[in-house]
């Protein structure tokens, strides 16, 4: 098979590492370039070059990046957290858009010939039935998805004018980890890393709103292992090898509730999660639940790790056995 040469942005990131990690376990030759911002310097994979700069700086990025061919670019670096990005919108259209732009720029420059995209299940905002297939309404419910669906739009221009063809990945709910690498964020928004360290830790999980229309009350949520969404970044590179570009729902097609992730959570661990019940969250909808067909039948991705205590078990072992996460041992 061969080799490519790939640009991974976000690389010291959740998502990224671990996509970097499965390229060079397939043989080809990553390079992380992250702002280190959020990003952990010893999540990138040893065997990766690695490049510190910001997307946002156009102008370090062109000397960041001058010279170099790359075949593909995967781009993870984003600013996600949905609740800032309604305080503060100004700062997610800034980097997700304005920082894209400069990396759109670059890839072409660059020489490559596909660029695949995290977008989002943001994207959609409150469905109007789920699962929820890729020509479903996007209206988005925050500034965060309408980044993501804005940058869309961008790349089917550059599709179109410069001939970079591109793969948009809406993700739903990545979680768990591999044996090096998990989830270590500051602060840390997402569902299950919280609940594992309230089991942990003894400390209280909120729990957002318990009056959705929704069985249980609370929202529902489609939950991807790490290692099948790194996967679809590279079927998605394949795909774009032969000419086939599109937008892709990632996710396992069946939802669990906040209430069922915490029960599980605590079959996994054998200890009681105490839960605190809180206001909503502005720009959350009840239910994000995938249609993943066209992945799987264009890119031919099978998610196999759908088990929510497979995917809870295994970043319980990795908190286990990184209880500062990414921080240095002494």
């Amino acid at each position: 098979m061969k080799s490519w040469r790939v640009l991974v942005t976000g690389g010291a990131g959740y998502i990224g590492s671990v996509v970097a990690e499965r390229l060079i376990q397939e043989g080809h030759a990553a390079t992380v370039l992250d702002n280190l911002e959020r990003g952990h310097r010893s999540a990138v994979p040893a065997q990766a070059a690695f490049i510190e700069a910001d997307l946002r700086d156009g102008v370090g990025l062109r000397r960041a990046l001058d010279g170099m061919r790359f075949d593909f670019v995967v781009h993870l670096a984003a600013a996600s957290l949905v609740g800032e990005s309604m305080e503060n919108p100004g700062k997610y259209f800034g980097n997700n858009l304005g920082g894209g732009v400069h990396l759109l720029d670059a890839a072409v420059t660059a020489g490559a010939r596909g660029f695949v995209f995290s977008s989002s299940a943001a994207t959609y905002g409150d469905p109007e039935s789920v699962p929820i297939r890729e020509d479903a309404p996007t209206i988005p419910t925050n500034a965060y998805g309408e980044s993501k669906l804005l940058f869309e739009r961008i790349l089917a221009w550059y599709s179109r004018l410069k001939s970079l063809r591109y793969a948009s990945l809406r993700y739903f709910n990545a979680a768990g980890a591999t044996e090096e690498r998990g989830e270590d964020h500051e602060p840390e928004t997402h569902l299950i890393p919280r609940v594992l360290e309230a089991a942990r830790e003894g400390s209280e999980v909120e729990i957002f709103g318990d009056d959705y229309p929704t069985p249980d009350g609370t929202c529902i949520r489609d939950y991807i292992h790490i290692v099948d969404l790194a996967e679809a970044h590279l079927k998605a590179m394949h795909a774009l090898d032969r000419g086939i570009e599109g937008i892709f729902n990632l996710g396992n097609g069946s939802g669990y509730s906040v209430k069922e992730v915490i029960s599980a959570a605590e079959e996994v661990t054998g200890n009681k999660i105490r839960t605190r019940i809180a206001p909503r969250r502005p720009g959350d909808p009840p239910a994000l639940v995938a249609s993943s067909e066209k992945a799987r039948t264009v890119l031919g991705w099978n998610p196999v790790r759908g088990d929510l205590r497979e995917i809870i078990a295994s970043a319980w072992a990795w908190h286990a056995a990184h209880p500062r996460g990414y921080a240095p041992r002494h």
